[in-house]
């Protein structure tokens, strides 16, 4: 006669041990009682996952940063300090003296400074593509970082209803054992006053099932412990903190459901995923764009400054001979600077369409499955709809026929396995209907989830 609600419970008791994560700083000595979008507020304050989402952001960033600067000017200076050889004017003067000796005492020192200064005028889109991949690149990595709050925001509401799930689930099996318990007097009182509707054979159904629902009542109980814990370690609180949520009873969100196409509707405006792939593709077809401007020269504009002295050297003011140790000189010219490569640029275009190709793949997937995603989620949530009513009227009248079982019995006309059975359909049906619940509540914050929609006041930013 052992049915179901042992699997039913130990389920419940245990569902939240398989969901463990990295304890954070405690946020309060004293206790905190929360309810679930406070719950979520401190969850994404605390989530690691933010902040690694946000770094991404950050490098991004340095990364149109770094495309935007190579618009200015890049100044290059070379500086030089060592030894010389001599020369005087007369070396050269009527005549150029093409046997002079070198000798280590004539040297004297120098010293020089050369500045090269390049600003870019036209590189054929090398500049302008790669900051547009940037920042299509830092609104992909911002929609990435709202997806892990939506991810975030989904766990804690399960984390939560689990723990609403497992008090009930113990209320439910400490409500059986009182039943049990109540009869058992009644049987014993019977069996010691010679009454037929109760025997020996009935104490013993009586204490076996007793005890079976003992067993399982610890373990509701060990089950709540786990579910408040997962809580505590999403939330980033210690395991010493006190933490209790202000929601008492799992009861059913009687708002009115909206249909199937609403919530596809507000998948295609909000859901992170979408604008990932639309921001992606736009930041790869840049690239692509980029590489293959790679194949066309560099126009700037170019600057030089050159100045050296040296000590015991004459200068020479003549425009064909450069003297590299004494001089000063400086210009400006326009030109172009082209590298040009055997299939090297040609395979760097070939990859960055690849990848842009992979990216469309990426989306036709999206387009296809993420509205069955949500038609599973809404369907869920129907089939939860309509358990809910149908498991209340269960153990609605399972209840009735327990109260009659065990009015028979008190007046002798009924056996004590009536009674059993009546508890165990009770506790079976009750035990289900607190499950429709529950998984009504996560069918909903799935269907959130799945069209990007997080809960309203609920601050998903973290340092931006």
């Amino acid at each position: 006669m052992r049915l179901s609600i042992i699997t039913i419970l130990l389920a419940g008791a245990l569902f939240a041990s398989n969901h463990a994560a990295q304890a954070a700083e405690n946020a309060a000595g004293s206790k905190l009682v929360l309810g679930v979008d406070d719950c979520i507020r401190i969850a994404l304050k605390a989530a690691p996952e933010l902040g690694e989402a946000q770094a991404d952001i950050d490098l991004t960033t340095s990364k149109l940063n770094e495309a935007k600067s190579n618009r200015y000017p890049q100044l290059e200076v070379t500086a030089l300090f060592g030894p010389a050889p001599q020369a005087h004017l007369q070396d050269i003067s009527p005549a150029v003296a093409t046997d002079k000796p070198f000798r280590l005492n004539d040297l004297t020192w120098f010293t020089s400074t050369d500045a090269t200064l390049i600003q870019p005028i036209f590189t054929f889109g090398k500049i302008s593509q790669n900051m547009k991949a940037a920042s299509h690149g830092i609104e992909v990595d911002r929609s990435r970082k709202e997806q892990r709050a939506n991810e975030i925001t989904q766990k804690v509401r399960e984390y939560y209803y689990g723990l609403l799930l497992a008090r009930e689930l113990k209320e439910l099996v400490t409500e059986v054992q009182e039943s049990l318990a109540t009869a058992r007097v009644k049987a014993v009182k019977m069996i010691d006053q010679g009454s037929e509707g109760a025997d020996e054979i009935d104490l013993y159904k009586l204490d076996a099932f007793s005890g079976e629902v003992a067993k399982y009542l610890a373990e509701a109980q060990k089950g709540e412990k786990l579910a408040l814990s997962a809580l505590k370690t999403r939330l980033g609180l210690s395991a010493d903190t006190q933490l209790d949520i202000s929601t008492e009873r799992l009861t059913m969100d009687e708002s009115e459901v909206p249909t199937l196409e609403s919530y596809l509707d507000k998948a295609r405006i909000h859901r992170p995923e979408y604008r990932q792939i639309s921001e992606g593709l736009k930041a790869r077809s840049a690239l692509v764009e980029a590489a293959k401007a790679n194949y066309y020269p560099d126009i700037f504009l170019g600057g030089l400054f050159s100045w050296a002295y040296a000590d015991e050297r004459d200068r020479i003011n003549n425009p064909y001979i450069t003297d590299q140790f004494k001089h000063l000189t400086g210009g400006v010219a326009l030109g172009a600077r082209w590298k040009l490569d055997f299939g090297i640029t040609s395979a760097k275009v070939a990859g960055e369409q690849a990848q842009y190709n992979r990216l469309l793949s990426t989306k036709a997937f999206a387009n296809a499955n993420i509205p069955l995603q949500i038609k599973k989620y809404y369907l869920d949530l129907q089939e939860a709809r309509k358990s809910v009513a149908d498991t209340q009227k269960g153990f609605t009248n399972a209840k009735k026929w327990g109260m009659a079982a065990i009015a028979n019995f008190d007046f002798g006309v009924g056996p004590a396995k009536d009674i059993l059975e009546a508890l165990q359909v009770y506790a079976r049906m009750r035990a289900a209907y607190f499950q429709s619940i529950y998984n009504y509540r996560i069918a909903l914050a799935n269907l959130d989830f799945a069209t990007g929609q997080p809960p309203a006041a609920i601050d998903t930013s973290r340092g931006n």
